[in-house]
């Protein structure tokens, strides 16, 4: 019977042991093949392309977030601004309405005021008056006028419509020279004297420079001694 076959048999031990060994696919020590750059490239720019997308997404997206921010600054300062300006115009408002009010009411009054005072005025008949009545008459006369005085003055200092425009000042501070035309009008006796009235500044200069000069010559001229014989 024969023997089992044994695989060993046909194998050179010693040829085993002195063969190189080979790197395999998966051997980390193995150089990369050219097939496996261009895949790593490939990827790497595919990373950077979807790197490059996110970028633009964060981008878009900052610049939405910072559009919102914006608004949202814009909308609390404008809220902050209107309040305060419509509360300040509202308050503003309902005072210059309620003076104005005010002071309609004071003219409704002063007008019923002022018609009944003319009305008690044009009233008085002063033809009618009889001697025996006239002084009673005249006190009652005065008293009704002294009455629409009181009336009439009061309701100017409360209607300043009442007072008219303020009188313009007379302008007698800096008043024009007298011109050549009123020169040329003026008589002798008015141009003598505003010919003396300019020129009598001159005329006293030189007289004091006269009287100057006398008593100089005559402080400096020695006096004569008397000759005795």
């Amino acid at each position: 019977m024969a023997s089992d076959y044994d695989a060993t048999e046909f194998v050179d031990t010693d040829f085993q042991a002195h063969k190189t060994p080979g790197l395999s696919a998966s051997d980390p020590l193995r150089p990369p093949t050219r097939e496996e750059v261009d895949r790593k490239v490939v990827e790497a720019q595919q990373k950077l392309a979807e790197l490059k997308r996110a970028q633009e997404d964060l981008e878009r997206e900052r610049a939405s977030l910072e559009e919102l921010r914006r608004r949202q600054t814009e909308f609390q300062t404008g809220r902050q601004e209107m309040i305060h300006s419509l509360t300040r115009g509202l308050g503003l408002l309902e005072e210059a309405e309620f003076n104005t009010r005010r002071d309609a009411e004071q003219m409704v009054k002063t007008i019923g005021d002022f018609r009944d005072a003319l009305t008690k005025i044009q009233a008085i008949h002063d033809e009618v008056w009889t001697k025996e009545n006239f002084n009673l008459e005249l006190t009652r006369a005065l008293t009704t006028i002294e009455n629409a005085r009181m009336e009439w003055n009061a309701a100017r200092l409360k209607v300043p419509v009442l007072s008219g425009p303020a009188p313009e000042k007379p302008q007698t501070e800096n008043a024009p020279a007298p011109s050549g035309s009123s020169l040329a009008g003026a008589s002798f006796g008015q141009l003598c004297k505003i010919g003396l009235a300019m020129t009598w500044p001159l005329i006293l200069v030189i007289i004091l420079g006269a009287i100057g000069v006398g008593l100089v010559i005559w402080m400096t001229t020695p006096v004569p001694m008397p000759v005795h014989r």
